[in-house]
């Protein structure tokens, strides 16, 4: 009798000798996410002399998104754009916007943004701020942005883990040292961001 309440005591104390040992399951790491030019794109308005309100495109965009889903807070977005992806509709003006008038393009031929903080707005909303490099010149702004979808794309036999954004905001060009025209041109840009971006292999 006392072996088999000893044996009832020993196979009792093993949950218990496990669960002390047992390392607690890792945390899933950020996954990288590749942004897909062909459905993502960056325009930006402006008012031309109280007139009309043009729009421009920049076609060409580079970069990925270290997208933690567990925790949104914990993600990170890097973002290359080329001048010479601008496109207004009006190559004259393409040429003219590149210009030192403007934004320089010999001299600064990219845009960049890189991401510092994310933070959670309600249910599907973010606030990403980082630093904005326009004309050389970088300063921090604040997109204000929100989670489109996060799951599985497929089209025919491709699939991938994909993950979509939207994100606006409004920059002062005089900011970054682009006055040019300014005010008859208004200072305040307005920048609109579609982002569609890919898990890396």
């Amino acid at each position: 009798m006392k072996r088999l309440a000893l044996a009832v005591l020993l196979f009792a104390s093993i949950p218990a000798f496990a669960a002390d040992g047992a390392k607690a399951p890792a945390a899933v790491a950020a996954a990288k996410y590749d942004i897909d030019p062909t459905h993502s794109n960056v325009t930006f308005g402006w008012n031309h002399f109280g007139f009309s309100n043009p729009t421009a495109r920049l076609k060409t965009i580079e970069g990925s998104v270290l997208l933690d889903q567990a925790d949104l807070t914990k993600s990170s977005v890097s973002v290359t754009l080329p001048l010479e992806g601008l496109d207004t509709g009006v190559p004259k003006l393409d040429e003219h916007l590149k210009t030192a008038d403007f934004l320089d393009a010999a001299k600064y031929p990219t845009i960049t943004f890189k991401s510092t903080k994310v933070e959670k707005v309600g249910d599907n909303g973010l606030k990403i701020t980082g630093d904005l490099n326009v004309h050389g010149v970088t300063k921090p702004v604040t997109l204000n942005a929100k989670v489109n979808k996060i799951g599985l794309f497929e089209m025919g036999p491709y699939e991938a883990q994909a993950a979509g954004f939207d994100a606006e905001t409004v920059i002062k060009r005089s900011d970054f040292g682009v006055s040019k025209y300014e005010p008859a041109v208004s200072d305040e840009i307005a920048v609109r961001i579609t982002l569609d971006a890919k898990q890396a292999k």
